[in-house]
């Protein structure tokens, strides 16, 4: 009987661990083990590009890509995890509980936005987390042209000042020209709580950021909170009120809730603690990568952020793991030493960094190169080629 890796979501980490365990299995001819990628679909969302314009372009298709490498793909939404059985139960296509038996378990959902008890938020408030609710904002944007000019119709309020809410505040003046025309005042406002603009970065990259702000007309309201959206408009905890017909919501992230249903130690965004392994110490037969693993990186005590910089690599650690444990194979222990930013700015430019300390390495243009270059070609699906996909996957390969 064939022993069973599954894998929950299909994203870069859950995408990543398939190919890796895959990789694995060739190299050991381990034909009696099988593994599978439960997701809704059979696409990698490109999430890191959902602040652009044309969004429903930002998906890449897996089917070519999992039949060359003889991995199954079930479509449907994981529901229930029973780690005493080793089993997962999951809504398919029509809408049927079905259960999955599994010898090991790779968690990749992912996360969503945090989104706290502030009044007129779930009603009110756009936000680009996920494909459907980029779409959602792109076709509200594209139906403010046909309302009367106004201050409320020509402004977006953006909720929070972390990289989303910066990438999506930089970008929002060339798409509000590129329908309102060159000649109408709009107005892009970042609402953060921060006393500084970018607080959590160096002092380098904030000043990058503060200056292409500064640039683009972007304005920020620095230690403030909002106390309620409506559809007019948000009114901040300070009493000012900001007119707007769109609001976007990008403050915080937090684990998918699936990891809730596995026993285990939790950082403060709902990620599973994991070991060198990625393992989830209570449950050994469980892995937990990308958005879902609080996992060190190095030595030094830096542990991996919620990007796809680091889910891609937790990706490759947590599938070839996880196939190591079934082939008698020693593991790899999970290490990202390198780390680096790359913030794309709007029309100013972007920023490149190195190093947890994010030295500046490079702006406007010449990072605008690199940002491009990482986001429309390095994270995307390899191909659909056995010797170019295992050669991507290798975890011990330099990724940046």
């Amino acid at each position: 009987m064939k022993k069973h890796i599954l894998i929950v979501g299909s994203g870069f980490s859950g995408m990543w661990a398939a190919v890796s365990a895959a990789r694995l299995a060739e190299q050991e001819n381990a034909t009696d083990l099988q593994i599978s990628v439960l997701a809704p679909a059979a696409e990698l969302r490109v999430r890191p590009r959902f602040y652009e314009e044309q969004v429903s372009a930002f998906v890449a298709p897996l089917h070519d890509l999992f039949a060359e490498l003889n991995i199954a793909f079930i479509p449907g939404s994981a529901e229930n995890i029973d780690s005493s059985n080793k089993t997962v139960w999951y809504r398919d296509t029509h809408g049927s509980a079905v259960a999955a038996t599994y010898d090991r378990l790779v968690l990749a959902t992912g996360s969503q936005t945090r989104r706290p008890p502030i009044a007129g938020l779930a009603d009110h408030a756009f936000d680009i987390d996920q494909l459907e609710s980029a779409q959602v904002f792109e076709k509200h944007l594209d139906s403010l042209v046909s309302l009367p000019a106004s201050a409320a119709r020509n402004t977006v309020v953006v909720c929070g000042g972390g990289f989303t809410g910066i990438e999506l505040a930089t970008e929002l003046p060339a798409r509000l020209r590129a329908r309102f025309g060159n000649n109408t005042d709009t107005k892009v406002i970042v609402v953060e709580r921060g006393t500084v603009i970018g607080g959590r970065y160096s002092d380098a990259l904030r000043s990058t950021i503060e200056a292409a702000s500064n640039e683009l007309g972007v304005e920020w309201r620095l230690n403030s909170e909002i106390d309620a959206i409506d559809a007019s408009g948000v009114t901040l905890k300070n009493g000012e009120r900001i007119a707007a017909l769109t609001v976007v919501w990008t403050a915080g992230v937090q684990a998918h809730p699936l990891s809730e249903q596995i026993d285990g130690e939790r950082d403060t965004q709902g990620r599973l603690k994991v070991n060198d392994s990625l393992q989830i110490p209570a449950h050994p037969a469980v892995y937990a990568t990308g958005d879902m693993a609080h996992a060190k990186t190095d030595e030094v005590g830096n542990t991996a952020l919620m990007t796809c910089q680091h889910a891609i690599q937790l990706g490759k650690f947590a599938g070839h793991n996880a196939a190591a444990s079934l082939l008698n194979v020693e593991p790899y222990p999970y290490r990202q030493v390198n780390y680096v930013t790359c913030l794309d700015l709007g029309a100013w430019g972007a920023v490149y960094t190195e190093g947890w300390e994010q030295e500046v390495k490079s702006v406007r243009d010449e990072a605008k190169k690199i940002k491009i270059a990482i986001t429309n070609e390095l994270i995307y699906p390899p191909a659909a080629d056995r010797a170019v996909a295992f050669a991507a996957a290798d975890p011990l390969a330099k990724f940046v």
